[in-house]
């Protein structure tokens, strides 16, 4: 299986590279992998008294593989306790695609490589640009769930590559 680059190097935030169509006259970009984030609603389709939201508390970028592994933490820790009776969302969406100028190493390496010529790279992945203090998730939950709410949230933080912090708000 293909290893992924490590995330630091894609963790600044730059000119967005989006223009993605389905249309393919139309799209600048071939070639994209699909999005992994698997559904941005979660639990049930209500909404609860209380918001909890975690925020970022830097600018960068979070790729999507690093959001559906925070999305599936949340998921886990609340269905722990109870399938239902909570409700939330994914806040974030990865338009910005990912590039990869592949450099081999090695013996021979400089037969085939072509160096820095051609150096635009080829489509890797999805990332989403975060701006300070922007919210990544939200939960939905009644009273009684709040503190499994903030313990699911903080456990998606760890996943996350920037610190975060979790604000609660009553809704209504």
């Amino acid at each position: 299986m293909a290893k992924l680059r490590q995330a630091s190097s894609y963790r600044k935030i730059k000119r967005p590279y989006v223009r993605i169509s389905k249309v393919k006259s139309k799209a600048y970009i071939k070639g994209v992998p699909h999005i992994k984030i698997a559904q941005y609603d979660i639990g049930d389709k209500v909404r609860y008294p209380w918001e909890l939201k975690l925020l970022s508390k830097k600018a960068l970028q979070i790729r999507d593989n690093a959001l559906e592994a925070a999305r599936q933490t949340i998921v886990k820790t609340m269905e722990k306790v109870s399938k239902t009776g909570w409700s939330g969302k994914v806040l974030v969406v990865p338009h910005h695609v990912l590039r990869l100028n592949p450099l081999a190493t090695g013996a021979g390496a400089d037969r085939f490589q072509r160096g820095m010529s051609l150096a635009f790279g080829r489509p890797e992945g999805h990332a989403a640009q975060v701006k300070e203090n922007q919210p990544l998730f939200a939960l939905y939950v009644p009273e009684e769930k709040i503190p499994l709410a903030k313990q699911a949230l903080s456990k998606a933080a760890a996943k996350v590559p920037t610190p975060c912090k979790i604000v609660i708000n009553k809704i209504g």
